[in-house]
């Protein structure tokens, strides 16, 4: 199954797309949209949304994970992310990916182990669980981070999800 995992910013929003098969994962391709800080904040979400629907044109994912926002202390700035998130949001479901949300610590702690480590241990930890990865940028390698997470844990949902139909299907026998 090929994943997109997305970073959202409003400078430069990170993507990074992963294969999974069984509970091995590949790098496949990463990179980053960037969105003029010059341009008005429409034309930059629209440079977000536009560059994202070309990467996943290209590289065709099956689903989608973008990191939630965090709340930082200017709330003009958390607004503005949380405008980018949504263009992140918005691009794959428009393209009929399923969109998965996790927020920064679980991705961190998925990755890295534990939930406030830093951007250069992720950086780091994504060069050592997908070697083809080990030249991301910081803003690619976060993306990848959240869709390695959502690989490790799409995949403890399924295995839930399992084991209920079994429960169900079970119950329904002895009535």
């Amino acid at each position: 199954m090929r994943l997109l995992g997305l970073d959202p910013g409003l400078r430069n929003t990170g993507w990074g797309i992963i294969e999974v098969q069984g509970n091995r994962l590949s790098h496949v391709a990463d990179g980053v949209v960037r969105a003029d800080p010059k341009q008005q904040l429409a034309a930059r979400l629209v440079e977000i949304y536009d560059g994202l629907a070309d990467v996943i044109a290209r590289w065709r994912p099956e689903e989608a994970a973008v990191e939630k926002t965090f709340v930082n202390k200017n709330a003009v700035s958390t607004l503005k992310l949380g405008q980018a998130r949504g263009i992140a949001l918005l691009a794959p479901s428009r393209a009929g990916l399923g969109v998965f949300e996790y927020p920064p610590n679980l991705v961190k702690k998925t990755v890295v182990g534990t939930g406030h480590a830093a951007k250069e241990q992720v950086q780091a930890m994504i060069g050592v669980l997908l070697p083809g990865a080990a030249e991301a940028s910081a803003d690619a390698a976060d993306a990848l981070a959240v869709a390695v997470c959502h690989a490790h844990h799409r995949t403890t949902e399924d295995r839930v999800a399992q084991a209920v139909a079994q429960a169900v299907s079970k119950a329904e026998a002895r009535r």
